[in-house]
């Protein structure tokens, strides 16, 4: 009997990826919301996109299995409340609130691991005093702000003095309202502690700076089991941010990895997620040989779907289709083609630009061919600006996306140079 899977911004890329799934034989997936309304766009309409996808799942003429996404806000926070709805297995949305809103995540942090947390507070970002209210906050420069909810590392930053702190509130006063009215009417369907009430969607955190060597620990909650299977190093462009790629399986000790997979058990079983997958960035600073849990996020992480399907054999969407379905996952491990996999990331460092040339299909499909298996996602076009890219850290842009595998690390950094040979990038009107 076929099983409906219905996926929230489905996109071509990823109904390849799912159909290459174990045991999806009898399984249809289905698209519920494209991918402009969910992830191609900066204004969230919560309200309408769940009504629209409410109308789309009771017009449906057959069973609804599963209701599922691997995208960030809006997505994630959509999910348990369309899936309670629909009788679905998903985390409830106060578990979800505890990992996604940054404050009341960090709250329960304390409770549980509190020696794995910085300092931290909130803040409103429209508050003249806030800079003097982080200070009695124990908190001094440098420290790091950022919303209490967004998405990718969009509107976060570096503050070492109060000239950076005024040019960080402009932006946030800017732009922080377009995830931050959305989240409220997310944040209004919860049961919600009073302390918690008070930080509401526009508010941001500011945070002690912590650093070191950076991984994700991706695992997922079947019938209140935490199961920690691949954790992917975060490697950055020297001296800056923004993130080079990613690289599977971690480089990490492996008594490091262990105690991050022990730390992560502690906080998502004290959080009470359940059925549903994640992942947990980390930091692990090695000259203090101290281990920093930066954030939970509540999904998959799409960007290392095919690193898991290269090396482990399978996209660890397997995690969300089984979830999904009421089943405990079928990841395998180690039967994929390659030893090691990455995700680089082709970025420009301008405040803006406009696109003079960008590859076509056919060049992308050349560059690809220079190193077996390599997969090439090119995010602009033509005549656009960069400022038009949605989800963008606030140093760098990210025009395209390589994939590839190979035998080790330093084969996997030659094959990247010469697969970007092929790709040209150019722009005009650059801001520097």
């Amino acid at each position: 009997m076929t099983k409906n899977v219905f996926v929230v911004g489905l996109n071509d890329l990823n109904a390849a990826r799912l159909k290459r799934l174990r045991g999806v034989e009898d399984v249809e997936f289905h698209q519920l919301l494209t991918p402009a309304q969910v992830s191609e766009t900066q204004d969230f309409d919560i309200p309408a996109m769940l009504a629209e996808a409410e109308a789309k799942l009771d017009a449906f003429d057959g069973s609804i299995d599963a209701i599922v996404g691997y995208i960030d806000f809006p997505v994630s926070t959509m999910l348990p409340i369309l899936c309670k709805k629909y009788g679905t297995p998903q985390a409830s949305l106060e578990a979800l609130l505890k990992c996604e809103h940054k404050y009341w995540s960090r709250k329960v942090m304390a409770e549980s691991i509190p020696e794995h947390i910085p300092k931290f507070t909130a803040f409103d970002p429209f508050d003249d005093e806030a800079l003097s209210k982080i200070g009695e906050a124990d908190l001094r420069f440098p420290f790091f702000v950022k919303p209490i909810k967004s998405s990718g590392s969009r509107l976060g930053f570096r503050i070492d003095s109060p000239e950076d702190f005024d040019y960080a509130t402009e932006k946030l006063r800017a732009e922080i309202r377009s995830i931050g009215e959305p989240f409220d009417h997310v944040l209004n369907q919860a049961d919600l502690p009073e302390d918690v009430k008070q930080v509401e969607g526009h508010y941001c955190m500011a945070e002690q700076v912590i650093g070191g060597r950076q991984c994700t620990v991706e695992g997922y909650v079947h019938n209140g089991e935490v199961v920690p299977y691949g954790t992917v190093d975060s490697i950055r462009y020297p001296q800056v941010l923004s993130f080079f790629y990613y690289l599977y399986p971690s480089t990490l000790p492996r008594q490091i990895q262990d105690k991050m997979n022990e730390i992560t058990r502690t906080i998502m079983s004290h959080i009470g997620y359940d059925n549903a997958g994640f992942n947990i960035e980390y930091y692990w600073d090695e000259v203090q040989n101290k281990i920093w849990l930066l954030e939970i996020n509540t999904r998959i992480a799409q960007s290392h779907c095919d690193l898991f399907e290269m090396v482990d054999g399978c996209s660890h969407q397997q995690v969300t289709i089984d979830l999904g379905l009421g089943r405990k996952p079928d990841m395998p491990k180690g039967e994929g083609p390659e030893t090691v996999a990455a995700e680089f990331f082709y970025r420009v460092f301008f405040n803006d630009a406009t696109v003079s040339r960008a590859p076509s299909r056919a060049e992308i499909e050349v560059a690809a061919e220079q190193v077996e298996g390599t997969r090439i996602s090119s995010y602009v076009t033509r005549g656009m600006t960069l400022s038009e890219l949605p989800e963008q850290d606030a140093y760098s842009y990210a025009v395209a996306s390589v994939w590839m595998g190979a035998s080790k690390q330093s084969k996997l950094l030659w094959n990247y140079e010469q697969v970007m040979k092929r790709l040209n990038y150019e722009f005009t009107d650059i801001v520097e």
